[in-house]
């Protein structure tokens, strides 16, 4: 017999009669029953660490989701409050059900352009569902005061925009992420600019990514990368006063997904702040545990995914973590006290630009 131990369960929940069917296959039955459990299918993150790390480039992800299809949209079966937030989606394109009147509502003071009254910018800015979040929106007014200090001709969609589709289409409901990205496509073609720029990752990789597939051919830049070039560019001048101890937390959409290491430690360095690297960071970085739906589907395990990770940034020793995504953002600030505190590269950065003069005060552009 096979003596090699494992530690735990080589499938785990499965009784060791029944691991015998999930060890040899059941071509006569079907997946999810006996041979898969759906929670198993549920929990995914759509991190790509395996992905990333898989000798045989296996995309593990893809597989994920195409099964998450199977549950969603032939049997009706979406997992915890997933039902519910995709009911949210279809009536109201945004998932936690608000008014999609409601959506600029973050910007009513900035009187910032919309596209709808210009037609035509340099760039569009991307709010994303973060923009009902209130403290998210705090990276977001800042982002609007750096573009300002930095002379950008910019514009908002306003509550043109709707929800991106990604999380429509992680959870599996494919037919309302295209109808999403359809009209948003539909929307975004009427009007004239250079590039978008997004703080939020996951709409970000959408946009460049994704929105191809129905028409929408778009330069998409993540806020960091575009700040970095603004400091690059010395349209934005910084001071190094106060150096503090951060580590930055790589979000898996602009990481993994899209390879965008490099421009949010370009922007900490720029600010003279030292970075401690995680164990675990860059292309091998530990998810949030925010991503793919997972906190709406929250299959139950041993620990927290967002806990292991603040664990992780504890160990450096730093003072803050630097994140650059709304969805990290909400999971790492869910840790309870004592931790690091967390803070946006583009709040960061507000603190540190030295105001030359040059901004145009009232409107943009």
């Amino acid at each position: 017999g096979d003596t090699r131990q494992y530690a735990g369960s080589a499938y785990p929940g499965k009784e060791a009669g029944k691991s015998d069917e999930a060890r040899c296959g059941a071509p006569d039955k079907p997946l999810f029953e006996g041979l898969l459990d759906a929670d198993t299918v549920w929990s995914c993150t759509t991190c790509r660490a395996c992905v990333e790390e898989c000798p045989m480039m296996i995309e593990h992800v893809d597989a994920i989701v195409d099964m998450r299809r199977h549950l969603t949209l032939a049997k009706g079966e979406t997992a915890g409050k997933g039902a519910e937030t995709l009911n949210n989606l279809i009536a109201t394109d945004n998932p936690n059900g608000l008014s999609p009147q409601n959506r600029a509502i973050w910007a009513v003071d900035l009187k910032l352009d919309t596209m709808a009254n210009v037609g035509s910018t340099d760039v569009l800015l991307w709010a994303g569902d973060g923009a009902f979040d209130l403290a998210y929106q705090r990276t977001l007014r800042a982002l609007v005061a750096l573009l300002r200090h930095a002379n950008v001709s910019f514009a908002i969609l306003g509550n043109e925009e709707l929800d991106s589709g990604d999380l429509a289409r992680r959870l599996g409901d494919e037919a309302t992420f295209q109808r999403l990205a359809k009209a948003n496509v539909k929307t975004l073609n009427k009007y004239t600019f250079q590039t978008i720029v997004t703080p939020d990752p996951h709409a970000f990789h959408v946009l460049k990514n994704e929105y191809a597939d129905f028409g929408g051919h778009y330069s998409v830049m993540h806020h960091t990368e575009f700040l970095a070039q603004c400091v690059e560019r010395e349209s934005l001048t910084l001071n190094t006063a106060k150096a503090q101890s951060v580590t930055y937390h790589d979000p898996c959409y602009l990481g993994r997904y899209n390879g965008g290491y490099d421009a949010p430690r370009f922007l900490l360095e720029r600010m003279g702040m030292t970075i401690n690297e995680m164990e675990r960071s860059g292309f091998r970085s530990r998810c949030c545990g925010g991503g793919g739906g997972a906190p709406i589907t929250d299959i139950q395990g041993e620990q927290r995914i967002a806990d292991m990770r603040m664990d992780d940034a504890r160990e450096t020793g730093a003072s803050i973590v630097a994140v650059a995504c709304p969805q990290c953002a909400v999971m790492l600030e869910g840790v309870v006290m004592p931790r690091p505190a967390v803070q946006d590269v583009a709040v960061m950065l507000l603190e540190r630009v030295i105001d030359t003069g040059q901004s145009a005060g009232g409107r943009n552009g």
